[in-house]
């Protein structure tokens, strides 16, 4: 590890600092630097997103072996997510000040040292600091790499190089719980931060031999610090508040609540502060543009909808429906076949067709996946699960790269790390608010359903009292049945919860329709050449 610490400098000491050149002037890449430069950037893209998931079936081996708590154990995700959301509105910043390339290499460099101290960590609490130290220096990794791998190809072909980049973003969120599950299941928990070492090694490499002659330029921004403390304070707040209220049962809770005023007063702040700083840590005034905000509210709240509902899926699986992790887990994999098929012929049309009507396309899609899962009985066999997940891969191919485009349609170049980072950072919140209001609503309508159909379990009702009849001829005692029948009623009952949820879940993306026709991408290779940002 310090071989790989010690790299970073040695290359920049023993390689003369070229002339850095402003992004948009740079010519593209030729022949097999390009085929090599997408291959190392997405390497650290795949990394990147399979570190984010992989942990998760991780959890419970983790929190055994390090004498935790289940639900301490879950600070794993938590520590890395707050931190990632953090780092990710900063890259715009870090990139004037420092350098694209430069940047970029750190981070992989340093997200490699991260994950081996995590691999190493003797406790839950330095497991936690190294996993806060992970998801901050993951930050700027995804927006610059679409922002270099943009500049590599010429403009006709932006859109298929981003369709190559995000088909490593499609497989590794499916990947993530198989290859933790098997890892930690046949080898032990810490391989799945040691992966990343050799991954990050030979990416950062590759990456600093083709791309540092092609440094950006750099500005010495002054540190907005009051900024930079705000945003620590508001967005720390908020995700903790959303990954944790629902175990603390939301605003019953002081703590929530307290969360809650801190985020909602440092926002404000934030708010105030940036849009009259001079040199903001985050560029907010994107915002004025309507492509960038109609984009990243499509992008968002379609990722929010997709995120919850992704979580949902499996938790009812295995809670309530009996299967186990990894059978879960192979009913979501097929999600990533059809947009891996599909994911190039939308990037390489995407500039000859209105990313408006791919995009709107994606959310038809979608809405047809989640009403065909509102039908869904405790009858249904693994056929008819899996048939709605094979269909929303091609939502997906149609989703992340129409709506990239019209994100960053019309931004110079060097606003491109700004302007993806916030989009990201916007997307990633949505998502942590998408599966606290999924699993929020399913557990409440559940109850609601459990409520009304326990009215039915009375002396006056035929059926109840033949099912309660069988158990007692089986053997049962009165509160053995009755508590067998309750099991039955809320299997039945959480079903139609996650019912209600795909079922409102397929309105409101119907509703995100009109939200894209409010943008104005512009058409043609120059449209096409600012699909960047969001595509994970």
């Amino acid at each position: 590890m310090s071989t790989a610490s010690a790299q970073a400098p040695s290359l920049t000491s023993a390689t003369p600092a070229p002339a850095p050149v402003p992004a948009g002037q740079l010519p593209p890449l030729q022949g097999s630097a390009r085929l090599w430069g997408t291959i190392a950037l997405s390497l650290a893209t795949f990394m990147n997103v399979l570190d984010s998931s992989i942990a998760n079936v991780s959890l419970p081996a983790i929190a055994g072996d390090l004498g935790v708590s289940a639900n301490q154990g879950t600070w794993v995700i938590t520590s890395f997510g707050v931190a990632n959301a953090i780092a990710l509105p900063l890259t715009g910043w870090l990139s004037q000040r420092f350098g694209q390339v430069r940047l970029f290499v750190t981070s992989v460099l340093l997200f490699v040292l991260a994950s081996w101290l995590c691999g190493l960590a003797p406790n839950m609490t330095s497991l936690i600091a190294f996993r806060a130290l992970q998801g901050f220096v993951a930050g700027p990794m995804i927006p610059l790499s679409q922002g270099l791998l943009l500049s590599s190809y010429p403009p006709a072909l932006a859109g298929l190089a981003m369709a190559l980049w995000a088909m490593t973003t499609l497989v590794a969120p499916v990947l993530g719980p198989l290859l933790g599950g098997w890892i930690t299941d046949n080898i032990y928990w810490s391989w799945i931060f040691y992966i990343n070492i050799p991954i990050g090694l030979l990416s950062a490499f590759m990456v600093w031999t083709i791309y540092h002659k092609r440094e950006s330029v750099i500005h010495k921004l002054p540190i907005d610090g009051v900024g930079l403390g705000l945003l620590v304070l508001w967005v720390g707040a908020l995700q903790i508040m959303l990954d944790k209220g629902k175990e603390l049962d939301w605003f019953h809770s002081p703590e929530v609540v307290g969360l809650g005023v801190v985020a909602l007063v440092g926002f404000a702040f934030f708010l105030a502060w940036e849009l009259t700083e001079e040199h903001p840590v985050v560029d907010l005034r994107l915002f004025k543009r309507r492509n960038f905000w109609a984009g990243t509210v499509a992008i968002s709240v379609g990722y929010g909808l997709f995120f919850g509902n992704v979580v949902l899926l499996p938790l009812w699986l295995q809670q309530y429906m009996g299967y186990p992790s990894i059978d879960a887990g192979m009913l979501l994999a097929p999600v990533g076949l059809f947009a891996i098929i599909l994911s190039p012929l939308v990037g390489k049309n995407v500039s000859k067709v209105d990313p408006r009507l791919l995009a709107s396309f994606a959310f038809v899609v979608f809405a047809l996946v989640l009403l065909m899962r509102s039908h869904f009985s405790t009858q249904a066999d693994f056929g008819t699960i899996m048939l709605p997940t094979l269909v929303q891969g091609v939502a997906m191919a149609f989703f992340f790269i129409p709506l990239s485009v019209i994100v960053l349609s019309g931004i110079s170049p060097d606003k491109i790390p700004a302007a993806s980072g916030l989009s990201s950072f916007v997307r990633i919140v949505a998502g942590s608010f998408g599966t606290s209001i999924a699993t929020t609503v399913w557990q409440d309508r559940a109850a609601m359903h459990h409520a009304q159909l326990v009215e039915s379990v009375n002396q006056g009702n035929f059926a109840a009292t033949q099912v309660l009849s069988g158990l007692g001829s089986a053997g049962l005692t009165a509160e053995q049945a009755l508590a067998q029948v309750n099991r039955l009623v809320d299997q039945q009952a959480y079903m139609l919860g996650a019912n209600d949820v795909f079922y409102a879940s397929a309105g409101i993306f119907l509703l995100l329709i009109p939200v894209v026709w409010l943008s104005r991408p512009k058409m043609g290779g120059a449209g096409s050449a600012d699909a960047a940002a969001g595509a994970h």
